[in-house]
């Protein structure tokens, strides 16, 4: 018997450097996402938080999960700087992560960098729909 179309959880198992964003999206290893994205120490996941209200605890559940290979958490909040919420910062800090806030763009350029310099570094990047940039 036939199945439908089976649908798989969007996961990318390495840690690649972002190369691109904007436009809704995410480019990186040769690929591109649609929608925003976990970078975790298991791969790039997708994220279904569109927005910084979204940031809720069930939305970092993978960080936390993730918690033990993970020291610095970088958040991209979209176009404009916006605070992880003290509660959120105050659970990720009792898991031993350090969360930074920022736009989508600087958090995107301070995961490759930190990546770069293969840190323990996370990042919840909120996707941004204006013209893609070069990271």
């Amino acid at each position: 018997m036939a199945k439908g179309i089976e649908f798989r959880e969007a996961h990318y198992p390495g840690r690649p450097p972002i190369d691109a964003y904007g436009a809704g999206g995410f480019r990186f290893a040769d690929m591109s996402h649609r929608g925003s994205i976990l970078c975790l120490p298991t791969g790039v996941h997708g994220w279904d938080v569109t927005e910084p209200e979204g940031l809720t605890s069930e939305a970092l559940a993978p960080v936390l999960a993730e918690a033990s290979g993970i020291e610095v958490l970088l958040v991209g909040m979209g176009h404009d700087f916006r605070r992880v919420p003290k509660e959120l910062q105050a659970l990720l800090r009792e898991h031993g992560i350090v969360t930074d806030s920022m736009s989508t763009g600087s958090a995107v350029r301070t995961y490759n960098v930190l990546l770069a310099e293969d840190r323990a570094v996370a990042a919840a990047l909120i996707a941004v729909d204006d013209a893609g940039h070069r990271a």
